[in-house]
């Protein structure tokens, strides 16, 4: 088991983050904050996704005045992403978001940065500092001539200090790149300083597949040494990609056990029936189910047997195009090939109806 780093707890909405609360996975939706019903709809795909906390960008006070009615046909916390423009910010707290995204040193003198930190203050929201590698301050950029570790961190602590400054520290960090090497130091770097809670990120990652590895390896990598408290997987792609590749990255590190968690053999000579077929159309035919639920799909009889066994429904080819069905372990049935995806999903269906009896 891995032993999580012991943060401050800040409060999202009704979602805590830091402290001992579970590690929760966000989204950004991608679009335009004014079209409410575009945005509540998609918002509501990522709720049923599992998204935690979801964002939009409120570049305008046309976006900021559409809040409200957002915030009324949603049920997970709202973040407002602003940038420079304080006046957007008490807008965003006014409507009543859960919290602001925003670099304090950014949005002009002490006075304004006052007047924002005392309305989330007072509406009792935190603010998320966002530091992005490709974005530092410009005297930063001067003294370090690039990017690095040293400069993200520094970037964070002006913004920290701020906060601090004027009393406030329901504050969230989040120290982002797209070199996953330099977003792992800096989290790391600034996790041995303090206890405030770290939102992890490559940032730019990429579109699906090359995005997803990049996030898994950098936001994996801290939260097995115990860093992080919540994440967010920013991909090209459907947002709701984002929220499923968020969820894999816990589940393969223990930290969630939320949903189907399929288990299949990377196929050899020795396969015995379409193993990718039939793995690719289980997970996606599962892939709207909550209770945590583990399935083995194994092509051959050298490793598919005591995987199936250490599942809760396994398959382990025989050969020929047959399988054996094992249940929590215990040996059932020989099926063929093509009776196993129907079979996995009524044996599925049937935990869950056992689990809710």
């Amino acid at each position: 088991m891995i032993s999580r780093r012991k943060t401050r707890l800040v409060q999202v909405g009704n979602v805590g983050v830091g402290g001992d609360a579970p590690i929760s996975v966000q989204s950004m939706v991608n679009t335009l904050t004014t079209d409410i019903n575009q945005t509540v709809s998609q918002i509501h795909r990522l709720e049923e996704a599992g998204c935690s906390i979801v964002r939009v960008t409120v570049p305008d006070k046309a976006s900021a005045k559409a809040l409200p009615a957002i915030l009324k046909r949603i049920s997970i916390p709202l973040v407002a992403d602003i940038h420079f423009d304080y006046h957007l910010a008490l807008m965003a707290v006014d409507a009543g978001v859960q919290k602001i995204r925003i670099n304090p040193g950014n949005i002009g003198t002490g006075e304004r940065i006052r007047e924002v930190l005392r309305a989330c203050e007072s509406a009792k929201i935190p603010i998320r500092i966002g530091v992005n590698s490709g974005s530092l301050e410009r005297e930063i950029m001067e003294k370090y001539g690039e990017p690095t570790v040293q400069g993200m961190v520094e970037s964070g602590e002006k913004h920290l200090k701020i906060c601090y400054d004027y009393g406030f520290e329901d504050v969230i960090v989040a120290l982002k790149s797209s070199n996953v090497s330099m977003m792992i130091e800096a989290n790391r770097l600034f996790a041995e300083k303090y206890d405030v809670p770290l939102h992890l990120g490559v940032t730019e990652a990429g579109p699906k597949g090359s995005g997803s590895i990049k996030s898994a390896v950098g936001i994996g990598t801290l939260l097995a040494e115990g860093i992080g408290d919540t994440l967010r997987v920013s991909l090209s792609s459907d947002p709701l990609e984002e929220v499923k590749a968020g969820y894999q990255i816990l589940k393969a590190l223990g930290f969630q056990r939320q949903g189907v968690n399929l288990i299949s053999c990377p196929t050899c000579g020795r396969m015995s029936f379409d193993l990718v077929r039939i793995a690719s159309e289980i997970e996606a035919r599962t892939s709207h189910i909550k209770e945590a639920i583990n399935v083995a799909i194994m092509g051959c009889v050298v490793n598919g047997p005591g995987e199936a066994r250490e599942a809760d429904i396994g398959i382990a080819g025989l050969g020929k195009g047959k399988a054996r069905l094992y249940i929590h372990g215990i040996a059932r049935d020989i099926i063929t090939e093509k009776d196993i995806i129907p079979r996995v999903l009524d044996e599925i269906d049937q935990l869950i109806n056992d689990e809710i009896r």
